[in-house]
């Protein structure tokens, strides 16, 4: 009896995740690889044919876009866990979790509006990424994963941004490039007197502090690197990758990499 009550809690810690991912979904494709957020050899499982919201982690539960992220990481920035990284907007699975168990300068942040900027919530920053509190040149990587859709004036963030990393730092980020390569496309702004001008009709995401979501003020487009070079004098690299052996297979999910210069290469 011992020995079969053992048995079944073993067979409990390695498929409960699975089950919890599938809760009696059926299965349209599934595909064994490695998950760069747990660290996991996994079998990722799809239950919906939206590979974007549906090929999971049965581990950590991670979506390809944010494998993406994690994977442009470690290519790009291998040295990420010794880095100050500041992520705003960071969700509870994924390259969330990884970023904030494995980097001991990680900031994580929200706009909490019932508080100062700067101040602190249960080890949350309080920021408005148009207005940062942090001080120049301070910030080696800024991470943010599906936000830049949710800025009002995407341009003082872009400012912001470049303000805040040292040279040689980064903008790491996902974003849904809906519009391709069709122009960029604002979908509601913001006056002086806070109120919000919807210029289409109204959209809203997810959003991980408010049960009344988060409204898509942007649809982007390929164009958004122009966007940002305007705005902030910096150069954005678009990084797709297609790669079924880290479970990264989907639409939108494209990892953009904005780079402050260094010293050395500003002097050449």
């Amino acid at each position: 009896m011992g020995r079969s009550l053992d048995l079944r809690k073993r067979l409990y810690r390695h498929l409960g995740p699975l089950v919890r991912v599938l809760r009696g979904k059926k299965v349209l494709f599934s595909s064994r690889g490695h998950c760069l957020t747990c660290r996991r050899d996994v079998t990722f499982i799809a239950t919906g044919p939206w590979l974007r919201d549906h090929l999971l982690c049965p581990d950590c539960g991670s979506k390809p876009r944010e494998r993406a992220l994690m994977r442009v990481l470690e290519m790009f920035f291998p040295d990420w866990a010794e880095r100050v990284i500041h992520e705003s907007s960071p969700i509870d699975r994924g390259a969330s979790v990884r970023l904030g168990r494995e980097c001991v300068r990680y900031i994580p942040s929200q706009l909490f509006g019932d508080m100062p900027l700067g101040e602190q919530r249960n080890g949350v920053r309080c920021e408005d990424l148009r207005q940062m509190t942090f001080a120049d040149s301070s910030i080696d990587l800024h991470v943010t994963q599906d936000v830049m859709e949710h800025v009002f004036e995407p341009e003082k963030v872009f400012r912001e941004i470049a303000r805040t990393l040292k040279p040689g730092g980064a903008h790491v980020f996902t974003v849904p490039l809906v519009n391709k390569h069709r122009p960029s496309r604002t979908r509601a702004v913001v006056g002086t007197d806070r109120q919000v001008s919807h210029l289409l009709p109204p959209v809203y995401h997810g959003n991980p502090v408010s049960s009344d979501g988060a409204l898509v003020t942007v649809d982007w487009g390929f164009d958004i690197c122009r966007h940002i070079y305007e705005a902030s004098g910096l150069f954005t690299q678009i990084v797709h990758i297609d790669d079924l052996s880290y479970g990264i297979r989907a639409e939108y999910i494209e990892v953009l990499v904005t780079v402050k210069p260094g010293s050395d290469d500003r002097k050449e």
